[in-house]
């Protein structure tokens, strides 16, 4: 039966398809839907971690216990889980082991463009790149096959376009789920260095004969053309290729790592121009060129930056661009990313840009506390930075004879992700910071997952809820307060107490997520009359809050459409213009 969807919904249904037994990882965008869709489901184990790292290290033990098994994470979680990836390639699995790699070239939701083709390069396993959803749905079998045959983990990348366009795909038979011998075998499991060393040989000899599977396999196809024009390409690339040069000569590259280099020599010579296309870095054309074969378009004319579309490769090649640009009409208002409507972040944030501290950020939705009118983040790293930055400030703060003490600010899901240990290297180093938790008990930004502090686990289920002020606790915190962020005047005392007092001090704001646990308190409306259109309260940025054109001077108004009761605007006034009217909504269990 065919069906239209997504690639991650491909990847999901392949993985059960394929006599998948365990599935683990953390949410990051765009990979995030693919556990979601395998618990949709419903036929197959799978779970949230705390973090990357965790997700792959239990994949690999649910691999060495006989059952396939799949990691998903986004580009950057692969550094979290690069660890464990590394010794990994040398232990080889014991039942096949993909893990999904989802890049994001243009940066539509990630802190950089990270290649994962190279960390396949790096480790030293093979990589199968989709060009659609029928082969994500098709590259999971073959991933697992793969990874058996040749006893290795198998990476599977996708990009944000693949993982979230959708596409017609029709399923294979199923295969039985089957749980294989669980050995004791301590030299290939066990990477002591002479062990390791052993390994490391057989790693390069796995490679070689990767290679030669590579000059074979259909993964890798030639499409001939016109022989003017060869373009060797992969993945979404090769989407934009078909668009922009229907008649030219394609060598689709779907095993991307290792390349097929006699493949690609005879390509090459069946060809007037060899064109290489491929987003963000020239993992391709450098070994390529490397081979002594010559590239006439490559990363000279196309951006190691972005995207790539077919007006650009058409560009690339010296054809004549004739569609229309799809660029942002000019001189349209723009409307940058900012809070929900209630949310508890926004009256955090209005104490913090009043008290003008330093503020350590993270990665989650509080990000957006660094664009105006808050403008009340300075740093944004990565997962779990924020509260080991801000210790490395106070450091030097102490050095330098400052007396100024750093916020840190991080979501409950990042700090279990990562933060936990910054914290704990805080207590132990004597350090001098004011770390803020805010507990809204989901994984936001990524559209609100289970974590260790909801409650629930990825299937629905309930589950061992952690409480944070005694995680907090438990690490050493002498100081640790709860505090409620909708409360302006309580909160700035509290910030204000936390930088009075010496040493780590930590408040915690439990306020659930307003979008994820659909909270509605009663709304906010404007008095007219009192009203001075001072625009104090726009300070807050809320999207609910806007200008009346009437009068010699614009009056705020609120849209109850848009209003969420949260009251951190009514604070803001000095004129008591602001009031509670009607009442709220009815709210999920929290």
């Amino acid at each position: 039966m065919k069906k239209i969807i997504s690639g991650n919904e491909a990847i999901a249904l392949s993985f059960q398809d394929s006599g998948g037994i365990f599935a683990s990882g953390y949410p990051g965008t765009p990979s995030t839907e693919t556990l979601e869709e395998v618990a949709r489901l419903g036929k197959v184990y799978c779970e949230w971690a705390p973090n990357e790292k965790v997700g792959l290290e239990s994949a690999i033990g649910a691999s060495l216990a006989g059952g396939r098994s799949l990691a998903t994470m986004k580009h950057v979680g692969v550094n979290v889980a690069a660890d464990a990836l590394m010794t990994l390639t040398y232990t080889g699995v014991n039942a096949g082991l993909i893990l999904m790699a989802a890049d994001d070239p243009g940066m539509h939701s990630s802190q950089n463009e990270q290649d994962s083709r190279n960390y396949a390069k790096f480790a030293k396993v093979p990589m199968l790149d989709p060009a659609d959803s029928q082969e994500a749905y098709d590259f999971v079998r073959a991933g697992f096959e793969l990874s058996e045959q040749f006893d290795t983990p198998v990476m599977l990348r996708t990009t944000t376009r693949i993982s979230h366009a959708k596409g017609i795909v029709e399923a294979k038979g199923a295969i039985e789920p089957k749980v294989g011998e669980w050995v004791k075998n301590v030299p290939k499991y066990v990477m002591l260095p002479n062990f390791g060393k052993i390994k490391h040989v057989e790693v390069e000899a796995r490679l070689l004969r990767l290679q030669a599977y590579a000059e074979t396999t259909p993964l890798n196809r030639v499409e001939m053309g016109d022989p003017e024009l060869g373009i060797i390409t992969s993945g979404i690339s090769y989407q934009h290729v078909k668009e922009a040069f229907p008649n030219a000569s394609i060598l689709k590259l779907g095993l991307v790592h290792p390349l097929p280099e006699k493949k690609i020599r005879e390509f090459a010579g069946q060809v007037g121009r060899l064109m290489i296309v491929e987003e963000m870095d020239a993992i391709f054309e450098e070994q390529i060129r490397a081979m002594g074969i010559e590239v006439h378009v490559g990363k000279d004319r196309i951006s190691l930056c972005g995207e790539v579309n077919a007006d650009l490769i058409r560009a690339a090649a010296g054809a004549v661009v004739t569609t229309v640009s799809t660029a942002p009409v000019e001189n349209l208002p723009q409307r940058p990313p900012t809070f929900c409507p209630g949310c508890a972040h926004r009256g955090l944030y209005s104490i913090l840009s009043k008290l003008k501290v330093f503020v350590s950020g993270d990665i989650g939705c509080y990000t957006l506390g660094a664009l105006p009118p808050l403008s009340a983040m300075h740093t944004c790293i990565c997962m779990g930075a924020s509260i080991s930055a801000a210790h490395g400030m106070a450091k030097v703060n102490e050095i330098a004879g400052r007396s100024e003490k750093p916020v840190a600010v991080i979501g409950d899901s990042t700090f279990f992700h990562s933060g936990i240990t910054g914290l704990l290297s805080m207590v132990y180093n004597s350090g001098n910071a004011l770390v803020i938790i805010m507990d809204n008990r989901t994984t936001g930004m990524t559209g609100g997952q289970e974590n260790p502090g909801s409650g629930r686990l990825l299937q629905g289920e309930a589950a061992k809820q952690v409480d944070m002020v005694d995680l907090v606790k438990v690490l050493g915190i002498d100081n640790v307060v709860e505090i409620n962020s909708y409360d302006l005047q309580a909160t700035e005392a509290a910030i204000r107490k936390g930088l009075e007092t010496p040493g780590p001090y930590v408040l915690v704001d439990k306020n659930p997520c307003i979008l994820r646990y659909r909270v509605k308190k009663p709304l906010v409306a404007v008095s007219a009359e009192k009203c001075t259109g001072c625009r104090a309260c726009l300070k807050v940025s809320c999207v609910a809050l806007g200008l009346t054109a009437a009068g010699d001077k614009p009056k705020v108004a609120i849209d109850p459409n848009i209003c969420n009761g949260c009251g951190v605007c009514s604070q803001q006034c000095k004129f008591d213009a602001m009031t509670v009217v009607g009442t709220g909504g009815n709210n999920e269990s929290i």
